[in-house]
């Protein structure tokens, strides 16, 4: 019969993958233990990277509402930055989070293993305690959820004073008066959107022709547009060759097509990339099937090569996303506990919360196209929508890709006001096959902006009504 130290499952991480797996093994009837080596749950994630950032975020948006916008209805003020009590707030928000995961842990009578989780052979996993105390448990099935780590540059290596990872970069003591940002893609333009909007100078540095490369072309180009009309300096095609830092700031050296120059700023944010952390585990020792990128080989049940051992999320690579280590961690559960649970990516939602937001799922029209398939497109302006009038939101579209033959939905891209929660009615759609029709045939209410997605549905048939 198992027990603590002899568990039916034991997951190494405590993020949104672990955590989320361990109270669905609990939910399953599993005696389950999760290692985390933090002070708290929750991992990157809810610590350091999507909650305190959408925190700021939202933050920032009022400030730069207050300041820019709120005349335009009828409300003037005159605000003033107390960044102190915003950061605050932000830490304040992470707390609560971080404790809701652990209530949960008691809830379901999930034991938290604290400490450094260390996999060994036959399933063995010691736990070393901050005092160095060794735990030993021998549970009859491992999840490995370690998650992943920003990648450094050889030149610029994070101090987390100048030079910044997401972690850095989320408690900068002071409005930057430049803060480079290296790196086009999700983390960079959201942070870099913060600091901006808080009255930082920003400069992006992207090596690829764009930023946000992979999106569909049409959501790039719109995104362009809306940034850097906004204020942030895009420089695409660009290499950074090295970098001089000191203590009241960091000289970047950069090159765009064969033209060299430096830029200064008092604060650099690295945001390349993130790589597989293997935290605890020695995959050589171990026997452990890695990829090409050091991510961890799973199948489509999470089962890696080695008997009884699964992982999830951040280490298993494709799309970094909380909510992909989430439904994997679900999936590894429900087979553990004998379900018939399996995982696929068809329809993973991507967001990029800056303002407007960014949400997709699905192809890309340039991923169809290079198929070969027959398609149609069907775009709707939030301009065109009466509710985004009356918020004074009417930047971006909605686009729908769909199957020319069948009319099935193969590709969902929003950019606007709330696109995070409009892009949802399209996965459920894509989730079940459904079509542009299926969409545009259901009534929506009126006077949302979730009638954009209706529009747009009925774009891809020729028939949107109100454009």
């Amino acid at each position: 019969m198992a027990d603590s130290l002899s568990p039916d499952v034991l997951i190494i991480g405590g993020g949104p993958g672990g955590y989320v797996a361990a109270i669905r093994a609990a939910q399953l009837g599993l005696v389950t233990v999760c290692v985390e080596m933090d002070k708290t749950l929750g991992g990157t994630c809810v610590n350091v990277g999507c909650i305190p950032s959408k925190a700021l975020l939202q933050s920032s948006e009022h400030f730069e509402f207050a300041r820019l916008h709120a005349a335009e209805h009828g409300v003037k003020v005159t605000p003033e930055l107390d960044l102190p009590t915003m950061m605050k707030r932000k830490d304040d928000v992470v707390t609560a989070n971080t404790k809701g995961v652990e209530f949960l842990f008691k809830k379901n009578k999930v034991t938290w293993a604290k400490g450094r989780g260390v996999l060994k052979a036959n399933r063995v996993v010691d736990v070393i305690a901050a005092d160095g105390a060794v735990t030993s448990y021998a549970p009859k099935h491992v999840i490995l959820a370690t998650g992943s780590v920003p990648v450094e540059l050889p030149f610029l290596r994070f101090d987390e004073q100048r030079v910044c990872s997401n972690v850095g970069a989320l408690k900068i003591p002071d409005v930057p008066k430049h803060l480079v940002v290296i790196g086009g893609g999700v983390i960079g333009l959201e942070l870099g959107s913060v600091w901006r909007r808080l009255g930082a100078r920003v400069t992006v540095v992207e090596f690829m022709p764009t930023i946000l490369p992979g999106n569909d072309e049409d959501i790039i180009k719109e995104a362009t547009r809306i940034l850097a009309k906004q204020g942030l300096a895009l420089l695409t095609g660009t290499k950074v060759t090295g970098a001089d830092v000191t203590a009241t700031g960091v000289s970047v050296h950069v090159d765009t097509n064969g033209a060299a120059q430096t830029i200064d700023a008092d604060y650099v944010l690295v945001s390349v990339g993130r790589k597989p952390s293997l935290e605890g585990v020695d995959a050589g020792a171990l026997g452990l099937a890695l990829g090409r990128r050091g991510e961890i080989v799973v199948d489509h049940q999470m089962r890696t090569n080695l008997p009884g051992i699964f992982a999830i999320g951040d280490a298993v690579g494709g799309k970094l996303l909380a909510h992909k280590a989430e439904e994997e961690g679900v999936v590894a559960a429900e087979v553990i506990a004998g379900q018939k649970s399996e995982m696929h990516y068809r329809t993973m939602p991507s967001v990029v919360y800056t303002w407007p937001e960014i949400a997709s799922c699905g192809q890309a029209e340039h991923e169809v196209k290079a198929e070969g398939r027959a398609y149609k497109v069907g775009k709707f302006p939030f301009s065109a929508n009466g509710r985004a009038r009356t918020m004074a939101e009417t930047q971006g579209f909605v686009k729908f890709i769909a199957d020319a033959a069948t009319d099935e939905l193969l590709g969902c891209h929003i950019i606007g006001a709330n696109a995070s929660d409009l892009l949802t009615e399209a996965v459920l759609a894509m989730e079940w096959r459904g079509s542009s029709e299926d969409i545009g045939i259901t009534v929506h209410s009126h006077p949302t902006l979730s009638e954009t997605v209706k529009e747009a549905a009925l774009g891809v048939l020729g028939r949107s009504i109100h454009i």
